[in-house]
């Protein structure tokens, strides 16, 4: 089992949460023509690198949004922070 810390609710099992995409990923701009090569690179292309990842999690539980770095070969947790700003 692994513990992910929500920087709302603490550690918790990582279980309790969702990996919703990759942390400074740019939507296409759909205020203008998007083609299909486009959408599809943006929903399945991910950089999947080793070593830090920043990443955009949700925990289930309390319905918040948050940035986690980690280390992608070694699985660490090296951070993890509010997307609305500091915690208090």
């Amino acid at each position: 089992m692994q513990i992910f810390i929500c920087p709302f609710c603490g550690p918790r099992d990582e279980r309790e949460f969702h990996f919703e995409r990759e942390a400074g990923k740019i939507r296409p701009d759909t205020t203008k023509l998007v083609s299909d090569i486009g959408w599809s690179d943006y929903l399945n292309e991910q950089r999947n690198t080793k070593g830090a990842v920043r990443e955009v999690w949700s925990h289930l539980p309390c319905h918040e949004l948050f940035v986690m770095e980690r280390n992608s070969l070694t699985m660490d947790v090296i951070y993890s922070t509010s997307r609305r700003g500091p915690v208090t």
